[in-house]
């Protein structure tokens, strides 16, 4: 379908520091853009009303000089963005057609998120415009890893990470302006204070009187301009994009700006004082700098452009309303994508004997040497070589580059890793402990999980979790949490058992191009030693393995529980003559049943042991879908055998009956048999 031209005065989308010599050409420029969003924004307004577009919308009325003039300001070439909600211009302007935003809003088959995602929530990731999610902190550091991945590619590029004065409050932006700082990242942090959180006043969300000052505690300039001044704007942000470029350094600008149209389009702003919406209009940029321009002798050109705005608009409208709806399709074929890294891995030496931690680090070396894109990062990992030392010797080896330490900030360490993978890296993220991922929840299970169904693009990063109980940690530092983030769609899941599953799991979760967690037992670090070395057929640790077999039961664990359940099925071949199928999973997402499903149609009979808590437990998602096909064929219920449904307790003798071990698992099999 081929879509209306371009009008001339909306092909040039770059002005810099010199192009404002001619202030009145690039006010004209701006004023293009920023009435061709006003005419958009009430469009869709009206089309939603009308009911052509679902859900809601929100606009950027009273914004466009702000959004306009970070979009004008930017390298499209190389610099990175996310918008948000309040940002129609910089959609316009860094990529794509108006038939194809204008598809976006009205979700049909010519959507650029292929209608799975609405309205603004997209973008551009292909060229570093990253989609908003509407937990708006949260996409900060996602800029900083884009930003900082340039960089490492020997771009001078720039971020600019934007969020409202109701986002201010989050604890991702203090996280990722404090990791911003840490590291050096060339981010300009841009405040939409609108002065309105939604129907919250800025009174009642800080004190202070103002937001900008915040930035003497991270260490960075700190600076606040009229966002109504178009021309102010202009100047202040052309600067400030230019001095973040040169510096490297990150800054914060507080835009004091406006929000003529409420929250979204169910917004009646009953709760704004009498006399304020009023106040408002008189401040609106667009009609000031109308007004501006015409004094200037240039009102000739403000009726052409306004004029070719709106019949490039209505034109492009026509189009985009020749859609049809989106096919129906399988929508879980779109979860994962299913492309993945060709590494050309080196054989590399001899098999030596090592434990699981060992394995690991020889995993992550080898990673490091062959592959320049990939990096490892955590709290505590690079001097000190992480708190079970997985990462020792790897800072001194390769550097403090690919090896960096984090502040304690898993949300933003997590985001910024999202960032770096969108943009050309491979990150690796060790968190010291499971449970503290819980701090990452959003940027895992609704940002990094979600990305590809909803834009396309693809996320390969890897999460180390240091897993599981035993060794009298407390309930903070003990927990299974692999059912938590199994119910996320978009996540693979590896937990390996074995000191030789450890090192392919870690390169086949590295190749992988969706985002990848490694739940790892603690318990197994320094078990036992085993014979590692490179495996061709490392690719295998996406199936089960079956470790015994036998004729009366099919008996399904990994992680730790895997060497309790053999050692359970090993005495009660011996003692009572039971033998049993034993299935290390190994992946518990994407699942593949097929061997262990043809093992229960021969034993009959199924146990699943895992450590996580009973209740809502992984045990129970493998038992619905393996009795499924086999519920008439079943010689007994099936047995669940995990962990009680408490906090973790802290001393061994509550812990060891709180949590399966080689003696309850026997016992329970030994019970279901007689």
């Amino acid at each position: 379908m081929a879509f209306p031209d371009v009008p001339e005065h909306l092909q040039q989308r770059d002005l810099r520091e010199p192009d404002l010599a001619d202030i009145r050409r690039a006010l004209l420029l701006a004023y293009g853009w920023m009435h061709l969003s006003r005419t958009a924004d009430n469009r869709i307004l009206e089309l939603f009303r009308q009911g052509k577009i679902k859900g809601t919308v929100t606009g950027a009325q009273g914004n466009e000089a702000l959004a306009t003039a970070v979009a004008l300001s930017l390298d499209k070439a190389i610099d990175v963005v996310s918008w948000t909600h309040r940002d129609l211009p910089g959609h316009l302007i860094w990529s794509g057609h108006l038939v194809e935003h204008l598809c976006q809003y009205l979700a049909n088959s010519g959507s650029p998120t292929f209608a799975r995602e609405g309205n603004v929530h997209h973008g551009d990731p292909a060229n570093r415009s990253f989609p908003m999610i509407s937990h708006l902190g949260a996409m900060l550091s996602n800029v900083l890893g884009g930003a900082d991945s340039q960089r490492r590619q020997g771009r001078p590029a720039v971020g600019v990470a934007i969020f409202g004065d109701g986002g201010s409050s989050t604890g991702d932006i203090h996280e990722s302006m404090n990791l911003a700082s840490v590291l050096g990242l060339p981010v300009l942090f841009l405040i939409e204070n609108n002065q309105y959180a939604y129907s919250t006043p800025t009174a009642q969300q800080f004190r202070g009187d103002a937001l900008y000052k915040r930035a003497a505690g991270y260490g960075m300039e700190g600076r606040r301009i009229d966002a109504t001044d178009p021309e102010t704007t202009l100047r202040e942000i052309t600067a400030a994009v230019a001095r973040v470029r040169e510096t490297g350094r990150p800054m914060l600008i507080e835009a004091r700006t406006l929000r003529l149209r409420g929250h979204a389009a169910y917004d009646t702003c009953d709760y704004l004082p009498e006399g304020m919406q009023a106040a408002w209009e008189k401040q609106d940029p667009l009609p000031r700098l109308r007004a501006r321009l015409a004094e200037d002798g240039l009102a000739d050109s403000l009726e052409t452009i306004e004029t070719a705005n709106k019949a490039f608009f209505e034109a492009c409208l026509g189009e985009a309303l020749k859609f049809p709806p989106p096919a129906p399709a399988v929508l879980t074929d779109k979860v994962f994508s299913p492309r993945r890294l060709e590494p050309d891995w080196q054989p590399g030496p001899m098999p030596e004997r090592l434990t699981f931690a060992q394995a690991l680090q020889r995993a992550h070396r080898k990673i490091l040497s062959e592959r320049p894109e990939s990096l490892v990062m955590g709290q505590d990992i690079a001097d000190y070589g992480g708190a079970f030392k997985v990462t020792e010797g790897l800072l001194k080896e390769f550097g403090r580059d690919r090896v960096l330490n984090t502040p304690l900030a898993e949300s933003a360490t997590t985001g910024y890793a999202i960032g770096l993978a969108l943009t050309g890296h491979r990150p690796i993220v060790e968190f010291q402990f499971a449970d503290f991922a819980t701090d990452a929840t959003t940027q895992i299970i609704l940002n990094a999980a979600t990305y590809h169904f909803r834009s396309g693009a693809e996320v390969p990063l890897v999460l180390r979790l240091p897993c599981g109980g035993g060794l009298t940690f407390g309930s903070f530092h003990s927990q299974d949490l692999e059912s938590l983030y199994a119910h996320a769609p978009g996540l693979k899941i590896l937990y390996p058992s074995t000191p030789q599953d450890a090192f392919n799991a870690l390169l086949a979760a590295y190749e992988d191009n969706n985002p990848v967690l490694l739940f790892e037992h603690k318990r197994l670090y320094r078990l036992h030693r085993a014979e590692v070395a490179f495996d061709p057929n490392y690719r295998s640790i996406w199936r089960p393995h079956k470790v015994r077999s036998g004729t009366h039961g099919t008996i399904i664990a990994y992680g730790e529980m895997l060497l309790l359940a053999v050692e359970a099925a090993d005495y009660l071949a011996v003692e009572y003559g039971y033998t049993f199928d034993v299935f290390d999973l190994r992946a518990l997402a994407p699942l593949q049943l097929d061997e262990i499903q043809a093992s229960l149609a021969a034993t009959h009979r199924l146990c699943v042991v895992h450590e996580g808590r009973t209740t809502c437990g992984f045990g129970a998602e493998l038992i619905a879908r393996l009795t499924g096909q086999h519920f008439h064929d079943m010689d007994a219920a099936p047995l669940r055998i995990a962990s009680a449904d408490t906090p973790v307790p802290f001393a061994p003798e509550l812990e060891q009956v709180y949590r399966p071990s080689r003696d309850s698992i026997i016992e329970a099999l030994i019970d279901w048999f007689e």
